[in-house]
């Protein structure tokens, strides 16, 4: 019998949402809800395409990965100035608090806004201000990733690691997002072997809307810490072994593979076989303002639809999560007793 077996699945949902966790694969950029955006677009002149935000709301209706790219750079359109990118991140961290999150890593994209004349150090500086108002206002400890769009050059992503480099301090390391299909992670082999002598944390997408070999790719060319969605791994025995060897966490996004067309509903999804597996999965919101939700209503959504996980499941994916963050041991281990005396309270 599981120390957990008494939890019955009546009182999961409250369990679910009071249990301490940390988010590691949230796209902050992801999170720019269409209110906000419609009050950014007005504070700095720009002109959107859409006529309301329900018109916004309206085209979230995504066939694939790439049909999700298009709206999502569209929304970024409106982040000009620091406060921009300040506001849009503490809207998130209000939202992960809520959540009771206790550490976020989060992923930006600079090559989105550098693209369209918007300095690094604007990026920068709004994200860092808020993740230090973040521990200040709401006990959350967060970190940034910064990611290179793999549509792009890994000349391009030499170039904004170099206008990067200056801001070492305020970033942990990097990570490699955008459009996965026709763009495998060995094309970034070179920027990824300096960020790692450089001693930045380092992690990839991949087998997401990709085959088994990019995460194979991402493993060994790459040499990454975590494998950031990661779900088709099953259909590769090998591979499936090989991250239970290796311990590689997998930042699964559930609500994220259903409204981009990776798995047909949430009834079909793999992650009880992926848990079944051994694997160490944990649960994340990827583009919340996009995907129909943020941390806790991937756990509600996910764990309503697939009756056979427990809460032995939400244990360990919560204590996935924390084991797999870039914190400290000590800080890893506070986590984990508060996360422990939730449970033992339940």
């Amino acid at each position: 019998m599981n120390q957990f077996s008494h939890i019955t699945a009546d009182r999961l949902p409250d369990l679910l949402r009071r249990m301490p966790k940390a988010e590691l694969h949230i796209h902050i950029e992801g999170s720019l809800e269409p209110e906000l955006i419609f009050a950014l677009a007005q504070r700095n002149g720009v002109v959107l395409p859409y006529a309301s935000i329900e018109d916004l709301r309206a085209a979230y209706a995504f066939t694939d990965l790439q049909s999700f790219l298009d709206i999502y750079y569209a929304g970024a359109s409106v982040l000009l100035k620091a406060q921009d990118f300040f506001d849009m991140a503490m809207a998130y961290f209000q939202r992960a608090a809520a959540d009771n999150v206790v550490h976020a890593e989060l992923f930006f994209d600079p090559q989105t806004h550098t693209d369209r004349g918007v300095p690094f150090d604007t990026v920068i500086r709004g994200l860092s201000r808020a993740c230090e108002a973040a521990k200040r206002e709401h006990g959350i400890s967060a970190s940034l990733i910064l990611c290179f769009l793999r549509h792009l050059s890994e000349e391009a992503a030499f170039t904004v690691l170099d206008q990067a480099l200056p801001y070492r301090d305020h970033f942990i390391g990097v990570g490699l997002d955008s459009s996965e299909r026709g763009h495998p992670p060995e094309k970034f082999s070179r920027v990824f072997a300096r960020c790692r002598e450089l001693g930045l944390r380092v992690v990839a997408h991949a087998g997401e809307e990709g085959p088994p070999a990019y995460i194979w790719s991402a493993l060994i060319e790459l040499k990454v810490q975590r494998i950031d969605h990661g779900v088709r791994c099953l259909e590769d025995a090998a591979l499936v072994a090989r991250l239970v060897q290796d311990g590689m966490p997998l930042t699964v996004c559930p609500l994220s593979n259903v409204k981009l067309c990776v798995v047909p509903q949430m009834a079909a999804h793999p992650l009880p076989a992926m848990l079944d597996a051994g694997l160490c999965v944990t649960v994340n919101s990827d583009d919340p303002a996009y995907f129909g939700g943020y941390i806790n209503q991937n756990f509600l959504a996910t764990f309503a639809a697939l009756p056979q996980l427990t809460a032995a499941h939400a244990h360990r994916l919560a204590s996935n999560s924390i084991d797999a963050s870039f914190i400290c041991a000590s800080e890893k281990q506070r986590h984990l007793d508060a996360l422990n005396a939730v449970f033992a309270a339940a």
